[in-house]
């Protein structure tokens, strides 16, 4: 794409949005294109006695002064400025311009009498350098100064100069918006990337005060039970406090843009397959019931721990936001093509759009820790509720997917 294609579609998108660069500019340009309207009716009203034909120029500025008013609003706009407008408006100016030549007297020609248009065709230029650049510009002051010289008098010095004062104005704005418009571009993304940098700040001080602190007391305590002698089911205790340290260093790596530390996952190979059923285990107590088949249901390892974390982090929506007396099932199905898992509860639900205006508010439990997990895997997550049915969310994953 040129220069002056990147200054149009930018030009779009600052329009789009709102931006108040060039608005101002396009306003001026319609004030302009009014004010040489009537700068035009009144240079012709003084003279038009002297033209030959002086009728046919009344009634080229009086369709003139209706396309004009017509399109106030048009040259106001980026957005409602379009080529085709623009079009229009050269093909006025050009028709001005000659019928000038055909329609005045030769001896006023000689002398340097104006055009029909007069200064009205320069606000053309100005509207092109305003939607494309400094190139558009460039060539519709090209076409007005070759039909001022074939047209209304030929290379006269009046016509060179006013030429050259045409090129000059154009070019010099709409290189003056290329550069505005390309300064905007600029400060927008820095002024993403300052948000961006103060959320990241915000959630790291939250994730310090909170989770990484939890992590840390997990770990510590977790190999103080663990290496305690005859404490019943040690070995978890220390396994438990393993997985929350490697969870807190991956954590901090995160929170300062580093690259994640590889995992050390419990089995030797981790491309062994591993039972989901054993992982889901730890969810079931007095209020979550887990029905899975009595054979192991056998997953690629990397794949049955992102599968478990999204039912871990469905199960932890449930005991959040169901109520302390909801109870909730874990349902699990080992098919030929695909593993399913349903997670259930008997809670209040919630209404619909309320999942995107959590979204919105910046809390991603759902879209992330369960939609993009299962979508990371080639799977789907699909939650269904209604005001007082409470919540059902269906995980499947295909084993193709997995291999």
């Amino acid at each position: 794409m040129t220069d002056g294609g990147r200054a149009g579609a930018v030009g779009g998108t600052v329009a789009a949005g709102g931006m108040s660069v060039e608005l101002p500019l396009w306003k001026a340009i319609s004030y302009f294109r009014v004010l040489a309207l009537i700068y035009a009716l009144l240079r012709y009203f003084n003279s038009y006695l002297h033209f030959l034909h002086p009728v046919a120029g009344w009634i080229y500025l009086g369709a003139l002064t209706l396309w004009t008013l017509a399109t106030t609003r048009a040259f106001a706009n980026p957005q409602r400025c379009t080529w085709y407008v623009l079009g229009v408006d050269l093909t006025l100016a050009v028709t001005g311009i000659v019928m000038s030549g055909l329609t005045d007297a030769p001896a006023r020609i000689s002398h340097g009498a104006p055009t029909l248009p007069t200064i009205w065709a320069a606000g053309t230029v100005l509207g092109c350098a305003a939607k494309g650049g400094w190139r558009p510009a460039a060539a519709t002051g090209s076409v007005i100064g070759v039909a001022n010289i074939l047209g209304h008098g030929g290379p006269t010095g009046d016509n060179i100069h006013n030429i050259v004062l045409l090129m000059v104005a154009g070019c010099a704005i709409g290189y003056v918006i290329e550069l505005a418009r390309a300064s905007e571009a600029t400060l927008t993304r820095a002024l993403q990337v300052e948000a961006a940098t103060r959320e990241r700040e915000r959630l790291s001080r939250d994730i310090h005060d909170g989770v990484l602190q939890v992590l840390a007391l997990v770990q510590r305590r977790g190999s103080e039970l663990g290496g305690a002698t005859g404490a019943a089911g040690s070995a978890d205790f220390a396994e438990l406090g393993r997985l929350a340290g490697e969870q807190e260093r991956a954590l901090r790596t995160l929170m300062t843009g580093g690259p994640i530390p590889a995992q050390r996952l419990p089995e030797p190979d981790a491309a062994e397959p591993r039972d989901l059923t054993a992982l889901l285990r730890p969810y079931a107590d007095e209020r979550i019931t887990l029905s899975a088949p009595g054979t192991a249901v056998l997953l690629p390892a990397p794949a049955v721990g992102e599968l478990a974390a999204a039912v871990g982090a469905a199960v932890d929506n449930v005991r959040r936001h169901a109520g302390e007396g909801a109870r909730a099932w874990i349902l699990v199905e080992d098919e030929p093509e695909a593993v399913t898992v349903s997670i259930r509860d008997d809670g209040p639900g919630f209404a619909p759009g309320r999942l995107g205006e959590a979204e919105l508010a910046g809390r991603l439990g759902v879209s992330q820790s369960i939609r993009g997990r299962l979508l990371d895997l080639g799977g789907t997550a699909e939650l269904y509720s209604a005001p007082g049915e409470g919540v059902e969310v269906e995980l499947r994953v295909p084993r193709k997917a997995t291999q």
